[in-house]
């Protein structure tokens, strides 16, 4: 038998519940960065949730111990697993998508493409019908990057669906637990690599003011938006039938350059540290990361190829149709933490 205070416990039949309770809510991705603070978000309103998870010892780790959590465990490509989890629920939120290609099917096809297929189809067979999808912020049919064009396609399964949906769009989230707030803390403090500075990646633009100008380096803008604003978002769509039919952007008040975000996250995390951000030319790092992945050693790079594309571009955006829809004021940064 599972331990007390783990998760199985919850695994209990929704259907032995008494009528006239507040409504279910199954999400997918739930034990990812984004889905810990919606699963405590959507307690939090009284609503029942529904998660799924690969790992029952990680959602013992992230998820809260409530009598009104069940944890399904599965996978999201697995059917048997998306029929329990959406079967008798009454909103169906997804989560799930990577940042980066891994080894064992981690590909970004399948864990965008793929993974939303599996959602929506689980959805109709379940009969439910509200749905609101994770997307990203710059998703478009212009995408450079593997990353961005499997989102868009996601996007476009949603479109076609039928069903009630709503796609949010956030730009870089930040808050505890973060991977990248992770990374930056250790690149301030010196004990990460590159040890000596904090990196990020340059765009390039063309000196228009002169004819057959140069290219000069740009700093990308971005848009931070708290972790706590994005679980806020997507709980409340769930309340709003305006939202359904729409896109957002979940962007934060704050817009500086990518190299002053940095600057701020050393001044939180390390005090004193004296380690400056670096920037490295965005298309020369992707090119570097292409060649590496031909001959088998993409592996060995922190970043990909998309990823350098995407990070040498601005990330920013209007967040004014999700705070009228969604009742949602974004929160500056610093209120992330």
């Amino acid at each position: 038998m599972p331990r007390p205070g783990g998760v199985r416990p919850y695994a209990v039949g929704f259907d032995m519940e008494p009528s006239g309770m507040s409504t279910t809510i199954a999400v997918t991705g739930a034990t990812g960065f984004v889905g810990g603070y919606l699963v405590r978000e959507l307690l939090g309103k009284g609503r029942r949730v529904r998660a799924l998870a690969r790992d029952p010892a990680r959602a013992s780790k992230i998820l809260p111990v409530s009598p009104s959590l069940t944890v399904v465990e599965g996978d999201v490509l697995d059917a048997g697993a998306m029929d329990t989890l959406a079967r008798g629920a009454d909103a169906m939120i997804h989560l799930v998508g990577i940042i980066r290609e891994e080894r064992g099917g981690q590909t970004f096809e399948r864990m965008h493409v793929g993974a939303t297929r599996s959602a929506l189809a689980a959805c109709g067979r379940a009969g439910l019908r509200r749905y609101v999808h994770m997307s990203a912020l710059g998703v478009g049919p212009q995408g450079k990057a593997p990353y961005q064009k499997t989102k868009w396609e996601a996007e476009r399964l949603v479109h076609a669906s039928g069903l009630d949906w709503t796609i949010m769009r956030p730009g870089l989230i930040v808050g505890e637990g973060s991977e990248f707030i992770e990374m930056a803390k250790g690149w301030a403090s010196g004990q990460e690599q590159p040890w000596f500075f904090m990196p990020y990646f340059t765009g390039r633009h063309e000196d228009t003011s002169v004819p057959l100008g140069a290219m000069i380096s740009t700093d990308p803008m971005v848009q931070p938006v708290a972790v706590q604003d994005v679980a806020r978002a997507f709980a409340g769509a769930l309340d709003r039938p305006e939202s359904i039919g729409e896109t957002y952007n979940l962007v934060g008040p704050d817009r500086l350059s990518f190299p002053d975000l940095l600057r701020w996250l050393r001044g939180r995390f390390a005090p004193g540290s004296k380690v400056e951000p670096w920037g490295v030319p965005g298309d020369a790092a992707a090119g570097a990361a292409r060649a590496a992945g031909a001959v088998g050693l993409g592996g060995f790079l922190p970043f990909d190829e998309g990823m350098a594309l995407m990070g040498s571009r601005d990330s920013v955006g209007e967040w004014r149709k999700a705070q009228a829809h969604l009742g949602v004021t974004p929160r500056p940064m610093a209120s992330a933490f």
